[in-house]
């Protein structure tokens, strides 16, 4: 079954990094169990049984177990939104000269983040 080849997998990863002194941050660790019919499955990692958790946050981008980006999504646009309030706060003439490059420059790389990541189809 595929649950024991993963767990197989985590024991090598794990015999890997005593050999090479290159311990990991287990704490740190967690499972996101994804799918409906997911047998939640509790793994181990240098004995250590690791948490489970319904979303997690790497390199800016929330996963959750059920793969919608809603809350990503939000987050993505909480921080634009805010971005364009101190902009809106901070400047004092407001010509469209002045404020599309801004707009270009500080909100829109935050809503484009990771497009791809949000929305592959």
């Amino acid at each position: 079954m595929w649950i024991k080849g993963l767990q197989h997998d985590l024991t090598s990863l794990a015999d890997w990094s005593k050999r090479w002194q290159m311990d990991f941050n287990t704490s740190e660790c967690k499972v996101l169990h994804i799918g409906s019919g997911n047998q939640l499955f509790q793994y181990e990692f240098n004995t250590h049984v690791l948490s489970s958790s319904k979303e997690e946050k790497d390199f800016g981008v929330i996963v959750t177990d059920d793969l919608k980006s809603t809350s990503y999504c939000q987050a993505a646009d909480s921080k634009a939104n805010r971005v364009l309030g101190v902009t809106k706060r901070t400047i004092a003439y407001k010509s469209p000269d002045i404020l599309f490059p801004l707009y270009k420059t500080l909100v829109r790389p935050l809503v484009e983040y990771c497009t791809p990541a949000r929305s592959p189809h």
